[in-house]
């Protein structure tokens, strides 16, 4: 559950559908997971290393994880960060992003319609690293 005041009134079934839906018309296989705890996101990380790809919304952990920092690291899988509310138009604390720095770009303050634009850009990129 969130404030739909900042993250918009989208469900977080909406959102996946039109993900996968997407992924289908381009011919990419796509998995979306959705876990409150940490450890259970590091889990997710560490097995994402079998993938091209990964998008990722690390909400509130944005601004705490090193250890899901420490994941992504380790794995090193390009991975894409993604924000519903714009995290620069928001608390101080929330502009800083433990992940940023180490992703291949961030989408924020789009809504739903950054993870698709995440994934239009994870397209062109795996394509263009597998050429």
């Amino acid at each position: 559950l969130r404030q739909t005041d900042v993250y918009g009134s989208n469900t977080l079934s909406l959102i996946d559908n039109s993900i996968i839906n997407y992924a289908l018309q381009h011919n990419i296989d796509i998995k979306c997971v959705q876990h409150n705890g940490e450890g259970e996101l590091i889990d997710v990380i560490q097995k994402a290393i079998k993938y091209d790809c990964i998008i990722i919304n690390p909400a509130a952990y944005t601004h705490t994880s090193i250890a899901m920092r420490d994941a992504l690291l380790a794995i090193d899988v390009p991975f894409i960060e993604v924000h519903l509310s714009n995290i620069y138009a928001r608390e101080s604390f929330r502009q800083k992003s433990y992940f940023s720095d180490i992703a291949i770009g961030v989408i924020s303050g789009f809504g739903g319609k950054g993870y698709l634009l995440a994934l239009d850009y994870a397209i062109e990129f795996i394509r263009k690293e597998s050429n």
